[in-house]
């Protein structure tokens, strides 16, 4: 074994061996929008649930590189809205290319041809495209460290999900074989959730 001292490495450097380690990652897609309306959208793939009870989402938005906050995290400080889109293995190209850092005000949507429509509780928009959509309100935002990639954890409450018909199985339960998800590793790599790739491990007690 050999031993890395994150104070020794620097943060990018950090920061690239713990997206390497910690993989796959689920990836929000998430919309938000400005006090002047504009619509923004980024994905984010340091993400994951937090409860049920409410539902709760978290993820966490890192500081750009010169250490700056970025549009997404100012947007929900100011309207405390924001809406997780899943992005599918069909929407792969467009999902990366929102994280392009685009000049403050222009949206994402746009750019990429997405089509933005509206949600049913908050401000954001959902992605179309996308076939599961969380609209959430936020809950609390924790700030860990300063400066270059420091954290900024976005906790929100999920007020509903949005789900295409075709993915849903005994009512209210996504069959996660029909998703095509993908994940985020280390570097430019990404997975493929694929039936073929997935296996069904019930927890001891819980039978098949």
């Amino acid at each position: 074994m050999k031993t890395f001292i994150p104070t020794d490495l620097g943060p990018r450097a950090t920061y690239a061996l713990l997206t390497s380690c910690i993989a796959p990652r689920p990836i929000a897609w998430v919309s938000t929008c400005s006090p002047d309306e504009c619509f923004n959208l980024a994905p984010f793939s340091f993400f994951n649930a937090g409860g049920a009870n409410p539902p709760s989402v978290v993820f966490s938005v890192s500081n750009t590189r010169d250490g700056r906050a970025k549009d997404t995290l100012r947007n929900v400080q100011s309207t405390g809205e924001f809406v997780i889109n899943i992005a599918p293995y069909a929407l792969a190209e467009q999902m990366n290319w929102t994280s392009y850092e685009y000049e403050h005000g222009v949206s994402e949507f746009e750019k990429v041809g997405l089509t933005p429509i509206p949600s049913q509780f908050v401000r954001p928009p959902r992605v179309a495209e996308s076939p599961i959509q969380m609209e959430c309100k936020l809950f609390q935002i924790v700030s860990h460290g300063t400066g270059p990639v420091a954290a900024n954890y976005i906790i929100g409450e999920v007020l509903c999900f949005h789900i295409a018909e075709h993915l849903l199985k005994d009512g209210a339960l996504v069959d996660d074989r029909l998703v095509d998800f993908i994940g985020r590793l280390g570097e430019s790599w990404y997975c493929r959730v694929t039936p073929e790739s997935m296996f069904w491990l019930p927890r001891p007690g819980q039978g098949a």
